[in-house]
């Protein structure tokens, strides 16, 4: 299998499944536990903490760890907007499902919710924003550093500084950038981002919400007190240490990585471009190293993924989080493409380990699929 699909989720690294081992027999300690063998776990985690935040430059008392990038995007969104239920909401119409329908559902229940438009690339207007902050200068911001489906980056420093001189709180759902990008919490000019473990060659089942600890975020989870008493429940210890460990990794290795990865999105889009009936959406537009969001006229998106699957050849029609319901891309409807065009997207998202021979035989099945389908130019 030729596996294509890393913005949907990566495999474990050798080297962090092998710092994660210990703690499922040998360390099973609960980590609140005053004993020993709770200790030892406790300092395991605390150490992860400050992985973690070493790779967004952060304080480790700034990393509450959760179940995942989506549980991260619920605590920052809805946290926040439960310790200030009278405060509005803006959220890009571009963001990852988990923020979408977060900001639908505290809508439902009384959140007054803004959109905020995109221009072609699907990069978000700054009038947009400004229209919003001046109506609501006190209200909160979500908005990605990077596109899940098309890879397109977001000019996240500047509309966090925007937001600050009205006063507004910015989050941003790092996931897709971290590890693959070099990301400053404080440069940024956030109070909030959400990270995930298994995009950047961690476990499933852990991320992380590193906030700016001034601001007053209400609980999910209510327990006994874990993460500062911001996530209730006994910490998943294995996952944690192997997110530290991915985390460690990717810090050291994110330079590498990306360059690799770039001169292997440059292959394929060479490829790509010599396809009749291919567009490449949001090619103009500066995106992360490793994804390309592509259409083929008159071959629907779904259908080229399971034609491709035939081959080997694992590729994504969209985010992995609402794939397969037959919809066309909320993103890409957002920028303005037509819906017909907007079913034909197809993603290809490289990984760390991906080499020229996967591109090279992706481009051939695909020529072939296109051939069959009797798509000429």
């Amino acid at each position: 299998m030729i596996y294509l699909d890393h913005n949907a989720t990566t495999p474990v690294d050798e080297r962090v499944a092998a710092a994660m081992e210990p703690y499922f027999e040998r360390f099973f300690g609960n980590p609140s536990a005053l004993y020993r063998w709770g200790r030892v776990v406790r300092d395991a985690v605390e150490q992860a903490r400050a992985q973690v935040a070493a790779l967004v430059n952060a304080d480790p008392a700034q990393v509450v760890f959760t179940s995942g990038g989506t549980e991260a995007n619920n605590l920052a969104l809805q946290g926040w907007s439960r310790a200030h239920p009278e405060r509005a909401l803006a959220v890009s119409a571009v963001e990852h499902p988990s923020v979408l329908e977060t900001a639908k559902a505290l809508q439902r229940h009384g959140t007054e919710v803004h959109w905020l438009a995109v221009d072609e690339h699907g990069v978000v207007r700054r009038d947009s924003l400004t229209a919003f902050l001046k109506r609501h200068p006190d209200g909160l911001v979500s908005c990605m550093i990077a596109n899940n489906e098309t890879g397109v980056l977001q000019p996240v420093r500047r509309l966090a500084g925007l937001a600050r001189e009205y006063g507004a709180v910015f989050h941003t759902d790092a996931v897709q950038a971290a590890g693959r990008l070099p990301l400053d919490f404080d440069d940024l000019e956030v109070q909030m981002m959400s990270l995930s473990a298994h995009k950047l060659y961690g476990p499933k089942g852990v991320g992380a919400l590193v906030l700016d600890r001034r601001l007053v975020v209400e609980p999910l989870l209510h327990g006994g007190g874990q993460e500062q008493g911001l996530r209730g429940g006994t910490e998943n210890v294995a996952g944690i240490v192997g997110f530290g460990k991915a985390a460690e990794l990717a810090r050291a290795e994110w330079r590498e990585r990306s360059a690799r990865l770039a001169e292997l999105r440059a292959r394929l889009e060479a490829g790509l471009r010599r396809l009749p009936g291919v567009t490449l959406f949001a090619a103009g537009a500066e995106r992360l190293p490793n994804t390309v969001q592509f259409g083929i006229e008159g071959i629907d998106g779904e259908m080229l993924v399971m034609a491709l699957d035939r081959f080997q050849i694992a590729v994504s029609s969209g985010s992995a989080c609402s794939s397969g319901g037959g919809e066309p891309s909320h993103v890409l409807l957002a920028m303005g493409i037509d819906e017909a065009r907007a079913k034909t997207a197809v993603r290809i998202s490289l990984g760390k380990d991906n080499t020229e021979t996967d591109v090279d035989r992706f481009l051939a099945a695909l020529e072939r699929i296109v051939a069959d389908f009797g798509i000429t130019r």
